[in-house]
């Protein structure tokens, strides 16, 4: 038993081993026709076979040719295979026939015109009747399309019999599966087609008729969750379902009913096949998020065929902006975008529209915009306009190209009007790892007052810059701030990795040129490098017309030449200057620093001109020659300044004849507060004299306290000279004191106490009183014909007055004055004669003598005692008496206008009889020419009388 089992078993080996090796050994090419016939049966297709024949029987009877070749030359479409693979009938094949049960074909080459043309005229092709076929690991070439790892089998039970598809395939590293069926045409030639195509981004799903001559007509339905897998948009959710027309020349879904993204739209989409491919695609929506579609037609990535697309929403945004009355086409072929008929409606009611089109990576887009209120609009879109002048930005139109590369965005051309203000320029944005914005701007006006209401802040520009690298060239026929006006300003500035610098900064100031350059570093901490500033003009008067104030407006001096020049550097708070400024003949320089933060600095200041009176005359209109005297003018200070208040520490001034030196200090806070002292070695001071009606503009010192130390070993009046003078002067809430004044006056002392009341409401008033003692004449004291020529004595005073001028003063004065004066000299007058000459025998001699000394001559006097009272500028002499050597004496009366410079006086003398009436002379009319009338009748009467 054993030994049959184990023959029965070396048997079936035997038999097996025939099976496997016993087909590899036989010759079947001569079954090369015979399964080429096969092969053709089963596909309805013209087969050659051209490679290798084998049978095999296990583990299933098999035939497999190589060398596929399926089709007749010239027809549409050609399919090569690597292998044939043909599943045979056992039972036939042990019967000597060959009954195949499946034909495989094993890495085949299909290719497919593109169009399609007649091949897809959608008819069931008549070649295909009983078939069940699988295609495995192959590819199909649809005209540059690959469909790659195709695996698929197509199945039709027969002539009448639908056929029907299913398969996988690749296509574009997307997997893809697919399922079709093809119905026989009925009677009238029509018939049945449905496919349906899942991707992993998008499935869709066909069904219709297809119509001799026509084509397919049906429905189509599609849906997926990223549209930009099927057409150059938004990776969006989207829905679809519409009709669905094909023939050889147009494939086109109308009618289409969509949801992208949860918005509801309408549309359509067309294939044209004929003359050229190209895909139309028709999008009308309620809103559009335009931010996904406009990135997909950047991208500009190449597709099978051209694209138009036409997109039209009512409503929309993009980059956060929104939008209305959206409107645009695009054509998309081989990469390049074109775009035509774009326009959007942006906040603000401003249109834009443009077009434009790609070029490798350079789209290029020439637009034009207009709208009513342009800063609403430029606010959408992110630009900072919530600070400027609310009048600004309204009404405006322009133009403009964009060029977007991948390396930068470009503005090349712009114009615009916007309001009152004209505009044209460039730009351009270069990207990288710090991105670089370069703009260039031409302006016919700027207000910059407007435009810059709060000011320019360079920490927080850079801030708001951040990482982006800025160039600035600016141009404007005019720019404006304030009152100030400069005419053709240009700019050239850059703000570049925390450093701003300012290349050149030029225009026309007031009649002035004016240019500045500097750097400014923002980190760590504010650094200026660099700084130059200079201006020359041929006239200084409308630079000087921006400082605050009227003087030197109306000057000479502001006509004459301008020139300044000023360079410096440093941080904010330790900011070193150095400047220089020439102005006719009048020449500045200065050195110090400025702690900007603070608000204060401190400067060495030197101030030269060859002449002081030419000077004052230029710049104050003052006549200074007559009384500060010819020389040069020289100030040398050393100023410091702040919030507080600003101080000349010391100074040094020569003027003509004036020598001074001394520290001065103006306190600003609150009510401002000059301090400090002043000593002179020569200090001559103008007096216009007291028939001046020029205001004194004493007001100006109702606004200011002050307290002052004053000397001055020579001080010069109105040819009246003082010495070894010494005052305090305090200046508080409208009253002025000049406390403790003392000098020496024509070799005498002198004390003195003078207030001055300063009311808004009423004439400024002036009240002095003091002493001089031990004062001498030695000249004429009044240069008039009736004056005290010499004399020495002591002289009392307290008087006041009230008025804007010195007239005004004069006209006022009231007080008492007394004099006291021995030793002296009455010129005009000689009692002494005049008492000898009544002594005469002859009557008429002595008469005649008599009147000549009383109108010529001189009397020297022992001892002349006065006083008087005065009231509105009249002095009237209560008592004088006058002791004249040889012991003649005499009485002096009356009254001296000192307003108007005229004389009412009596001066009644005695004559050498003591017995006889006093001889007189009467003084009246004006003190520079009064008229002398002698008196002496009486005593002329007198001594007719005696005989």
């Amino acid at each position: 038993m054993k030994r049959l089992a184990a023959a029965l078993t070396s048997l079936l080996l035997l038999a097996g081993l025939g099976l496997w090796l016993g087909p590899r050994l036989v010759d079947w090419e001569p079954w090369r026709g015979r399964l080429a016939e096969l092969a053709s049966d089963r596909l309805g297709r013209a087969v050659t076979l051209n490679g290798p024949v084998e049978l095999l029987l296990l583990p299933q009877p098999m035939v497999r040719a190589g060398g596929v070749a399926i089709g007749d030359p010239g027809e549409e479409f050609s399919v090569t295979a690597q292998l044939l693979r043909v599943r045979l009938d056992l039972a036939a094949l042990l019967a000597g026939r060959l009954a195949p049960r499946e034909i495989a074909l094993v890495g085949a080459e299909l290719t497919l015109p593109w169009p399609p043309g007649a091949l897809l005229a959608l008819r069931p092709p008549a070649w295909i009747t009983e078939l069940d076929a699988r295609v495995e690991n192959s590819r199909v070439r649809i005209g540059d399309a690959v469909l790659e790892g195709l695996t698929a089998r197509l199945t039709s039970a027969g002539l009448a019999q639908a056929i029907e598809s299913s398969g996988t395939f690749t296509w574009a590293g997307r997997a893809a599966r697919f399922a079709g069926t093809l119905g026989r045409p009925g009677w009238d030639g029509v018939a049945t087609l449905e496919l349906s195509l899942t991707l992993p981004e998008a499935s869709g799903t066909a069904r219709g008729v297809l119509v001799p001559g026509a084509g397919f007509e049906g429905s189509v339905e599609a849906r997926g969750p990223d549209l930009s897998a099927l057409l150059a948009g938004p990776a969006l959710p989207f829905r679809l379902a519409g009709r669905l027309n094909a023939s050889a020349e147009l494939i086109a879904a109308d009618q289409l009913v969509l949801d992208v993204g949860g918005v509801p739209a309408r549309g359509s989409v067309a294939l044209r096949l004929l003359p050229a491919p190209r895909l139309d695609v028709a999008l009308v929506a309620s809103r559009l998020d335009l931010d996904g579609w406009v990135a997909a037609l950047r991208q500009g990535a190449a597709r099978p065929v051209p694209m138009a697309l036409d997109l039209s929403a009512e409503a929309g945004s993009f980059q956060g902006v929104a939008l209305r009355r959206i409107r645009g086409a695009a054509f998309l072929e081989d990469g390049r975008l074109t775009l035509t008929d774009v326009s959007v409606l942006l906040p603000g009611e401003a249109e834009l529209e443009f077009a434009g089109a790609t070029a490798g990576g350079r789209l290029e887009i020439r637009a034009r915009f207009a709208g009513p209120d342009m800063r609403t609009s430029l606010g959408a879109i992110g630009l900072p306009v919530e600070e400027l002048d609310p009048s600004l930005l309204r009404r405006g139109e322009g133009r403009f190209r964009l060029v977007l590369e991948d390396a930068q965005a470009a503005i090349p051309e712009l114009a615009a009007t916007i309001g009152d203000l004209r505009l044209s320029g460039a730009g351009v944005l270069r990207h990288g790892a710090r991105p670089a914005l370069g703009i260039g701007l031409t302006l016919d006006r700027l207000d910059l007052a407007r435009w810059l209401p709060q000011g320019f802040d360079p920490v927080q520009a850079g801030r708001a810059l951040g990482p982006v690298d800025l160039n600035l060239r600016l141009a404007a026929d005019r720019v404006t701030l304030g009152g100030a006006v400069m005419e053709r300003a240009s700019l050239d500035g850059a703000l570049e990795n925390g450093r701003m610098t300012l290349r050149r900064l030029s225009g026309r100031l007031a009649e002035t040129d004016v240019t500045a350059s500097g750097v400014l570093t923002l980190a760590p901490q504010l650094r200026l490098q660099d700084l130059t500033v200079e201006a020359s003009g041929s006239s200084g008067r409308g630079l000087l017309a921006l400082v605050p104030g009227e003087w030197p407006d109306r000057t000479a001096i502001a006509g004459m030449p301008l020139a300044l020049r000023l360079t410096g550097g440093g941080t904010l708070d330790a900011l070193a200057l150095r400047g220089g400024a020439e102005m006719g003949e009048l020449r500045l320089e200065a050195s110090g620093t400025l702690d900007l933060p603070q608000r204060r600095g401190s400067a060495s200041v030197t101030l030269r001109h060859p002449g002081a009176p030419r000077l004052l005359a230029e710049a104050f209109r003052s006549d200074a020659g007559a009384w500060l005297g010819e020389g040069s003018f020289s100030l040398i200070a050393a100023l410091a300044g702040g919030p507080q208040g600003i101080a000349a520490e010391s100074f040094e001034l020569v003027a003509g004849g004036l020598r001074a030196r001394g520290g001065l200090a103006l306190a600003l806070g609150g009510r401002p507060r000059l301090t400090g002292r002043l000593a002179a070695e020569r200090l001559p001071l103008p007096f216009a004299g007291w028939r001046s009606a020029d205001p004194l503009g004493l007001e100006a010192l109702a606004g200011i306290d002050a307290e002052l130390a004053l000397e001055a070993a020579r001080l010069e009046v109105a040819g009246v000279v003082a010495e070894q003078a010494a005052a305090t002067l305090k200046l508080a809430e409208g009253r002025l004191r000049l406390e403790g004044a003392r000098a020496r006056l024509a070799g005498g002392e002198l004390e003195a106490l003078a207030t001055l009341d300063l009311d808004r409401q009423a004439p400024p008033r002036l009240a002095v009183e003091g002493r001089l003692t031990g004062a001498s004449i030695a000249a004429p004291l009044f240069a008039v014909p009736i004056d005290l020529t010499a004399g020495r004595g002591d002289t009392v005073f307290a008087v006041s007055a009230s008025g804007h001028s010195p007239s005004a003063l004069l006209g006022t004065l009231a007080g008492r004055v007394g004099v006291g004066l021995r030793d002296g000299v009455v010129a005009g007058f000689d009692l002494a004669a005049a008492a000898q000459a009544t002594a005469l025998p002859d009557a008429v001699a002595a008469e005649r003598g008599t009147r000549r000394a009383l109108l010529d001559g001189a009397t020297a006097f022992d001892r002349l005692d006065a006083t008087g009272r005065l009231l509105a500028g009249r002095l009237r002499l209560e008592e004088a008496r006058l002791a004249a050597e040889g012991g003649a004496t005499a009485t002096i009366g009356g009254e001296i206008d000192l307003a108007r410079g005229a004389l009412d006086l009596q001066i009644l003398s005695r004559p050498a009889a003591p017995e006889a009436p006093d001889l007189g002379l009467r003084l009246t009319g004006p003190a520079d020419g009064p008229r002398a009338l002698p008196e002496t009748a009486a005593w002329a009467r007198w001594r007719a009388e005696r005989g």
